[in-house]
């Protein structure tokens, strides 16, 4: 425990990083100005990071002699490299963000289209070609994540193949889809 004495109630020193320090009245050392409290000690606003623990007149014919114990916290500041990592990984964040939204945007295009393409009953084969127009949108933007690192490659694959299925339920739904040749041999066979 640092002991601090001081000239006069309105100043003291603190050491950088002081586990607990107390304060009494005595004429021997010189003050300096970091912190400043009231003279009267029972004004808690003098230490506004500080944790009162008790506070005593040691004696009463001697108002003098007021001492009290608390508890200081240092300023935290973060060191300079975790400052530097802290910016990177906003900066990255902030970049991966727009990644992902730009690739969510694309998909979700792709299974609207999807969705009302299933659902007429008179659809025509051509109007899958704007779909897959939009399907190689998709793609591309789910490679674009995966090559910068925002995906996984496994997630972009998966990515990928859910676009290529919920098309060929749709192709299936309609009749439109045919077993490759090569498939059908296999299958019969």
């Amino acid at each position: 425990m640092a002991s601090l004495h001081c000239l006069s109630a309105s100043c003291f020193a603190v050491p950088n990083k002081p586990q607990s320090f107390a304060v009494s009245h005595r004429s021997s050392v010189k003050c300096c100005s970091l912190l400043r409290f009231s003279s009267n000690l029972s004004s808690v606003s003098a230490f506004p990071k500080a944790s009162l623990f008790w506070m005593d007149t040691v004696e009463k014919s001697k108002p003098l002699r007021t001492s009290v114990v608390c508890d200081a916290a240092a300023p935290t500041r973060k060191a300079d490299s975790a400052e530097k990592r802290a910016r990177q990984s906003e900066k990255r964040r902030i970049y991966n963000k727009s990644k992902k939204s730009e690739m969510k945007t694309k998909m979700k295009k792709v299974i609207e289209a999807l969705d009302v393409l299933q659902k007429k009953t008179e659809a025509m084969v051509e109007e899958v070609v704007p779909i897959e127009k939009l399907i190689g949108e998709a793609y591309s933007a789910i490679d674009k994540a995966v090559k910068c690192g925002t995906l996984h490659k496994n997630t972009g694959a998966n990515r990928k193949s859910r676009l290529a299925r919920r098309k060929k339920a749709v192709e299936i739904h309609h009749g439109w889809y045919s077993l490759p040749s090569s498939s059908q041999s296999v299958i019969t066979a």
